[in-house]
């Protein structure tokens, strides 16, 4: 019997007592561990019975175990959405940890109630609308196939080939929806991942001596740039509500909603220099430059990348942030309103990792049973939370 075939065994026992509510907070930490490390696809297991049910039950035992076996509250209420596994027969015995949150203090129990309107919030998708050079708009989504000169989508992915015949220099725009997504190879080979709610500009073909530069208008984008070894030595520029963000060849992210007071950089590899109206600052990997956009003040910290960019590799990833920050982001990608009734509620903090590709109502639930809040009511696309 092989190591694999036992550490399965092992696991599949964990799992039911797991699932019987009869994990010791160690074991219920071991097997989060051992769940992350084998985590691949997603897909249910009809076996172990109806899907919602078992996610309930999951919930309500990790609740228990950790309520009944901390030795005291957090300040943090931890949010970690796992998505299920298979790795052979045996690891198809677990599936969607679900959400398990560490209390920050002991809420009393609230009466629960939903008002869930008939239809549901779909989760977003690949979708744009691509605007050429002589004001042409296309739209791009999942399934459609778009093709016009070096210019060509698939319906997820934008892709220019460059264009050595031209001379002139043109700009196109990419522009995302609440609710979408895209991806855009530009003609220097440079990918850019967009999030929900934002604009790109940028050339059609970039001239053979000049800086490629681009503009990120508003929103989110996670640059792949290509080098520029590769590219007859010219730089990247990257100009944003202004910012301007120099490279050679490297991966970061910026945001730069047009709602938010604050323009975030995050270097993933490499190294840029941003600049400021006068302030130069240069980023090494792991750090950030938070830009007040009032004062043009700049903070320069470190940070753990996975959570910035997260949102590309379908995932919400959140460390110490509020409520209100969640439900912002969640707003963009489900393209809903969301009201608190209390504005106490907007402060409550959590961490956590959530998938993007699930209903809303599913999110809405595992944070209403934190007890923090007594419901939610969703009418159209307007989602209200009650304390």
């Amino acid at each position: 019997m092989d190591n694999n075939t036992i550490n399965n065994k092992f696991f599949q026992k964990l799992i039911e007592r797991y699932l019987d509510g009869k994990t010791t907070a160690d074991e219920l930490k071991l097997l989060v561990n051992y769940y992350e490390s084998f985590q691949k696809e997603n897909h249910w297991v009809e076996a172990l019975g109806p899907e919602q049910d078992i996610k309930e039950r999951m919930l309500v035992n990790i609740l228990d175990a950790i309520k009944d076996e901390s030795p005291k509250p957090k300040k943090v209420i931890s949010l970690i959405n796992r998505k299920m596994i298979t790795y052979g027969v045996a690891a198809a015995i677990v599936v969607f940890m679900g959400f398990y949150f560490l209390l920050r203090n002991n809420a009393e129990t609230a009466n629960i109630e939903n008002n869930l309107a008939t239809t549901t919030i779909q989760a977003g998708t690949d979708k744009a609308v691509l605007t050429r050079e002589d004001g042409t708009m296309v739209e791009l989504e999942k399934g459609k196939i778009y093709k016009e000169g070096s210019v060509e989508s698939n319906g997820e992915h934008l892709v220019y080939n460059q264009d050595s015949s031209s001379t002139a220099i043109a700009y196109n725009y990419l522009t995302i929806p609440r609710g979408g997504q895209f991806v855009i190879k530009l003609a220097d080979g440079t990918q850019v991942w967009l999030n929900s709610e934002s604009q790109l500009k940028y050339p059609v073909s970039f001239t053979k001596n000049s800086p490629r530069t681009v503009e990120l208008i508003y929103g989110e984008a996670y640059f792949d740039v290509s080098p520029s070894e590769a590219n007859h030595g010219t730089k990247f520029k990257v100009f944003t509500r202004g910012q301007e963000i120099e490279v050679l060849g490297t991966e970061f992210n910026v945001k730069a909603y047009a709602d938010e007071s604050h323009i975030y950089t995050t270097l993933v590899e490499g190294k840029v220099a941003l600049q400021v109206n006068e302030h130069s600052e240069n980023l090494v990997p792991n750090q950030q430059a938070v830009v007040n956009k009032m004062n043009n003040n700049v903070l320069i910290s470190t940070v753990e990348t996975k959570y910035e960019i997260a949102w590309k590799n379908g995932l919400f990833s959140f460390k110490n942030k509020s409520l209100k920050e969640i439900m912002k982001v969640l707003s963009r990608w489900y393209d809903v309103t969301v009201v608190f009734e209390d504005e106490s509620t907007e402060n409550i903090m959590f961490n956590g990792q959530l998938s993007k590709h699930q209903n809303i109502e599913n999110i809405l639930n595992l944070i209403k049973n934190t007890n923090f809040i007594q419901a939610y009511d969703i009418n159209n696309n307007t989602i209200t939370i009650k304390k």
